[in-house]
């Protein structure tokens, strides 16, 4: 986001400008102070004497335990330069944006200083925020505004609708002095807070301002009252220690390798994870934290994202699993979704065991306007589910969640089999359409057309996409290693192993070309490979589905001139007719795509082409100041001496974050 600000807290997060403001921005690069799905201050813009102010320093970071700082003047000019300056520090914490606005004289006689901070709140959905022009019905919505004594509260409500609560958020702003003015603007609720500050000669004056978001649905953790306020140097000092605990504990990653520009990769992203973490429930109703997707639009618990970020960071970071398995686990399915024509809203594809793609707590998800306050359209949560469960039981050695999650395990299971498709497909399968109200796919590649032929012909459902056979395979047989050694059942345990073996098998069979020495995209409803060569067969490596033959010829193509950029594996091998740099699943480089890929290779042997990739990776990284991001465009390094940006790609996103520590246990004896 060019020019705009992250603050971000415990699921709460701020983007402003860079002299702090938030201006209502929509579409790709929204500001605004966001919680639960909602954006609950959509103007914050400071004026002084009647003027914006100009920009010295736009708004940076000392550290990580320090606020967002940016500093400010009245116009002035060579001549008669600015009577005072102005010192502007935001910090996010809590689900509150904190502010200090500091003024300094710069005369030696007394400056009188007009201070007027507009603010507003519209209560936006981040659905509607995007620029995806849909558009929600919401006649009976109803905003509302009221002056304080030291500052303004904003209302948003609506009315219940049947077997659904009302909803009721709200927006606190409140101030230290309180304004001399509290004013409502015309046409809406926005309103202006101003101050005349004295300063005395060469003297200072601050003022300090809390907007608290108090999200409707949160219960009692949305506070009757704003709590007392903090300049922002106190409010971040705890979430700063929260993050310092969480990223520094061992292992660290320099201790593990000497390449320090990996090491500082690592540690880019686990500060990023730790930011990124967000409160959720588990079974028995405990607290969680657990990886949330990304930023702006995916601030949420999502199945797939969230679970491999949490197989990404397990031999560093193991209590991002716990939390994960345990808050997947209190979110599976129990029952049918009932379809829209019963009622129900947007259908959440909910089906008993499956496990959950996405947990939003909006109003658009409430009112089910849309199907994501518990949506369960993806085809790979529920089995990549099961593995992270045998990896975390294996990696620490502890079967006590195993055990305590045996019922959600099994559910699981059946679910493949029932409901994914297993039994009476042979694969996991999904519709291939978005009829049901979802993405058009149910995979990580769920845009339209991403599964398709070579020729570009979009696959038609059912679909069984490639990368999920292999998730299915390795959630049997790891699933089969906790029937017998944690559960205690023999049965059960040959059951999923007969189940895995027939299934590699046919796998073999039905997806392998053997003309590309390379396996289809994937199998459409009539049973005909979808040909097209795409980077899904990567996840096959890790999976372990692939014998060590078709698994050593996969890996080595892979590293072809047309798949690899130079910046990591496409997802598309350039030259074929769907191949497009800029497309989001047919051509662009993913590095959680590409992680999976380089944890495949490090399986089957192939070090060197495991090198190649992690290389370009962390020279990647380091052209973005460490962090990757989600994706980049497809273009080669013999077309651009750096990565090209993919435009619409989130950051910080998780499990791009945790890419570079997988990059890490594929090189670490031991780790992978």
């Amino acid at each position: 986001m060019t020019g705009h600000h992250l603050l971000v807290h415990d699921g709460t997060f701020a983007v402003v400008t860079d002299s702090g403001d938030i201006s209502e921005a929509r579409g790709a690069s929204p500001d605004g102070l966001f919680s639960r799905d909602a954006r609950h201050l959509s103007r914050w813009q400071l004026t002084v004497d009647g003027a914006p102010p100009e920009l010295l320093v736009a708004a940076g970071q000392a550290g990580p335990d320090r606020p967002l700082a940016a500093v400010l003047t009245p116009p002035g000019s060579d001549q008669e330069p600015p009577a005072y300056t102005v010192w502007r520090e935001q910090a996010v914490a809590g689900r509150s944006l904190a502010e200090r606005v500091r003024l300094t004289s710069n005369r030696p006689e007394p400056t009188s200083a007009r201070i007027t901070l507009t603010v507003d709140a519209d209560f936006a959905d981040q659905f509607e925020l995007r620029s995806d022009q849909h558009s929600y019905d919401k006649a009976d919505a109803v905003r509302s505004a009221s002056a304080l004594a030291d500052g303004v509260e904003f209302a948003y409500e609506r009315a219940a609708a049947s077997g659904q609560s009302p909803w009721h958020s709200r927006t606190v702003v409140t101030a230290v002095p309180a304004p001399d003015a509290v004013s409502r603007m015309a046409g809406g609720t926005a309103h202006t807070l101003e101050w005349r500050v004295e300063l005395a000669p060469h003297g200072a004056g601050e003022i300090t301002l809390q907007a608290l978001a108090l999200p409707s649905g949160a219960g009692a953790e949305a506070e009757p009252e704003a709590p007392p306020i903090q300049p922002p140097a106190m409010a971040v000092a705890g979430p700063a220690r929260e993050n310092a605990t969480f990223t520094g504990a061992h292992p660290r990653p320099r201790d593990l390798i000497g390449w320090a520009e990996l090491a500082r990769a690592c540690e880019q992203g686990l500060a990023d994870l730790a930011g990124l973490r967000v409160p959720a429930s588990g079974p028995d109703g405990e607290r969680l934290r657990v990886p949330a997707a990304g930023i702006p639009w995916f601030l949420a618990l999502f199945g797939r994202d969230s679970l491999l970020t949490s197989l990404f960071t397990l031999p560093y970071r193991p209590e991002l699993a716990a939390a994960t398995l345990a808050a997947l686990a209190a979110a599976q399915g129990t029952a049918y979704d009932p379809p829209p024509a019963f009622g129900g809203g947007a259908p959440r594809q909910e089906q008993p065991g499956r496990i959950a793609h996405e947990i939003r707590y909006g109003e658009l998800a409430h009112f089910r306007q849309v199907p994501y306050g518990r949506y369960y359209g993806a085809v790979d949560s529920t089995p990549l589910f099961l593995t992270l469960l045998h990896a975390y039981t294996e990696r620490t050695a502890d079967d006590v969640l195993a055990r305590r999650l045996a019922p959600q395990a099994r559910a699981a299971v059946e679910w493949m089999f029932r409901d994914g498709g297993l039994a009476e497909h042979g694969w996991l399968v999904f519709p291939g359409n978005a009829e049901s109200g979802g993405p058009c796919h149910q995979t990580w590649k769920d845009s339209p057309g991403a599964i398709c032929f070579s020729d570009g012909t979009p696959a038609e459902g059912p679909i069984a996409v490639a990368e999920a056979q292999g998730y299915a395979y390795d959630a049997l047989v790891r699933t089969a290693g906790l029937a017998r050694k944690t559960w205690d059942d023999t049965a059960f345990a040959d059951r999923l192993e007969g189940a895995a073996a027939t299934l590699r098998s046919r796998f073999h069979r039905e997806f392998w070309m053997a003309e590309h020495g390379f396996p289809a995209l994937a199998l459409d409803g009539e049973g005909r490979q979808a040909d097209v060569l795409a980077s899904n067969a990567g996840h096959l490596l890790w999976s372990g589905i692939l014998d060590p033959a078709r698994g050593e010829s996969v890996g080595r193509r892979l590293l072809g001139a047309d798949f690899f950029s130079g910046w990591g594996i496409r997802t598309l091998a350039a030259g074929q007719a769907p191949y497009h740099p800029l497309s989001w699943h047919k051509g662009s480089v993913w590095p959680h795509d590409n992680a999976l890929i380089v944890l495949g290779l490090a399986r089957y042997g192939l070090t060197e082409q495991a090198l190649a990739v992690v290389r370009g990776l962390v020279e990647a990284a380091a052209v973005h100041d460490w962090r990757l991001p989600e994706a980049m465009a497809g273009y080669g390094r013999d077309e651009h001496p750096v990565p090209v940006p993919y435009p619409h790609s989130c950051s910080p996103q998780a499990w791009a974050a945790a890419t570079p520590l997988a990059l890490l246990s594929a090189l670490t004896p031991g780790l992978s």
